[in-house]
């Protein structure tokens, strides 16, 4: 496929397509530190942006990106504001980074997770094992040629990114539609049979043990018959202990084909396999109230299943929609925000609301103080709240310093950086820079605890 044609599947019927974990090393000198500090009832304030709000939720929010796309301004402004989370629309695919047998080239694929590391989001793989773009030649190798490429591609791929994708998409749309609930004839089913899909999973977490390791389809989002084949695999992997990690529910949804009514409920029996589930490819055609309602009947049910990691709309604009005429994303072909960015905002606990005004730099300071805002078991927020001195500001930097082997896994109202070694964090304004005389605005950050519940260090703040 080229950019901007179907995903993948059947082209009648709705179809297919992290952040980079960074450890951080505690340092003391010069820090104010919050050790101590603890839990509070209340929440953080309402965060303003798409991947801001839903962090705030434990979640994620992310969009398919297209390395063309990147040089056009208003696309990477809106990706940068808005998302926390990318997925490389065709870039990862075995056309694009492996089109000659052993020769690899990931030019435009390390475009973006290069631009994404940068503004501190998660990367998404997509996808190592598929049906539909691969180049000629696999199809034409016998079964153990077959099978070696098979795993030098996942291996090879998996190798270049290693430490740098969130989750990977293994395998993508191995099950036929209908009411068989048969596998898809493709060269990998037809040649190395059903035992395919638990070899790919076998071979990518030997290449990357820390990824995340997902099985993702279409027409999956309800309990149907190729939900049920999915669900009896993903049991029988988990049972073996055949290495699965997530689900991905691609959720292309239109009046033909609209969210069904137990789609909470199907994502809820996986994750009761004890497997995360991933919203990986939303789009919902229409307009107004009607696509808007449609939207957060899905937030809402990502929202109230626990082992709901994250959402991810497939694009960023209408316009560069492979459904363009359908008009079925958050943003409008000039980058307006629609209806339904409103609603998902809404839904996430967001609001609309923007930045401060202007302020003079001349001897102005800043404070930073820290609060943890919300627990879960394997991860915490932090909110920290930088507050102008006595004269008005316009910019500010603060450090944060967690404990090895804590990792941030996500940032909002905030540009955050970090120095050579990884090692420390600074945050910076994301538009929210220009603050009054005693004015303040907060940002926050997800850690992954590792088993160490220790709270963050905050360095001084500095005003400009």
């Amino acid at each position: 496929m080229i950019v901007n044609s179907p995903p993948g599947g059947d082209p009648a019927r709705p179809s297919a397509r992290s952040r980079a974990r960074r450890a951080f090393t505690l340092a003391t000198a010069g820090l104010l530190t919050a050790a101590g500090v603890l839990s509070l009832a209340g929440t953080a304030d309402a965060a303003t942006t798409l991947g801001a709000s839903a962090a705030a939720k434990g979640r994620y929010f992310g969009t398919a990106v297209a390395a063309g796309h990147l040089g056009e301004s208003a696309y990477a402004s809106t990706l940068d504001t808005e998302f926390n989370m990318v997925t490389p629309e065709n870039e990862m695919k075995w056309d694009a980074v492996e089109g000659t047998r052993n020769s690899f080239g990931f030019g435009p694929a390390d475009q973006i997770v290069s631009h994404a590391q940068g503004k501190g989001m998660k990367v998404r793989g997509h996808t190592l094992v598929w049906h539909s773009q691969l180049p000629g030649w696999v199809g034409g190798l016998g079964a153990d040629d077959l099978r070696s490429a098979m795993n030098n591609h996942i291996t090879k791929v998996m190798d270049h990114y290693k430490g740098k994708i969130y989750a990977w998409d293994v395998v993508n749309e191995a099950y036929q539609d209908g009411s068989s609930g048969a596998r898809r004839s493709s060269p990998f089913q037809d040649k190395l049979g059903s035992g395919f899909i638990e070899e790919a999973f076998r071979t990518a977490r030997a290449a990357d043990s820390g990824a995340k390791l997902c099985y993702n389809d279409y027409n999956t989002d309800g309990q149907n018959a190729k939900s049920n084949a999915v669900y009896a695999m993903v049991k029988d992997f988990k049972q073996r202990g055949v290495p699965i990690d997530c689900v991905g529910f691609q959720s292309h949804f239109n009046s033909n084909s609209p969210v069904p009514g137990d789609y909470q409920a199907n994502l809820q029996r996986f994750a009761d396999l004890g497997v995360d589930v991933q919203i990986t490819e939303l789009d919902i055609e229409g307009s107004g109230s009607a696509q808007a309602a449609s939207y957060t009947k899905v937030v809402n049910a990502c929202l109230a299943v626990s082992r709901c990691a994250g959402m991810t709309v497939w694009g960023v604009t209408d316009k560069y929609s492979w459904r363009s005429s359908g008009t079925p994303l958050l943003f409008d072909g000039n980058y307006g925000k629609k209806p339904a960015y409103t609603a998902v905002l809404t839904a996430l606990g967001g609001s609309g609301g923007g930045g401060g005004g202007d302020g003079g730099s001349g001897g102005a300071t800043c404070t930073a103080t820290y609060v943890k805002t919300d627990t879960w078991g394997d991860r915490f927020n932090g909110q920290v709240t930088v507050k102008a001195g006595s004269s008005a500001i316009s910019g500010w930097t603060v450090p944060v310093t967690v404990t090895s082997p804590q990792k941030v896994s996500a940032t909002w109202n905030g540009s955050p950086s970090w120095d050579s070694s990884g090692n420390v964090m600074t945050m910076r304004p994301n538009g929210n820079g220009n603050l009054a005389a005693g004015a303040s605005v907060s940002f926050g950050f997800t850690v992954m605890t590792n088993g160490n519940t220790s709270a963050p260090s905050i360095g001084a703040c500095t005003a400009s």
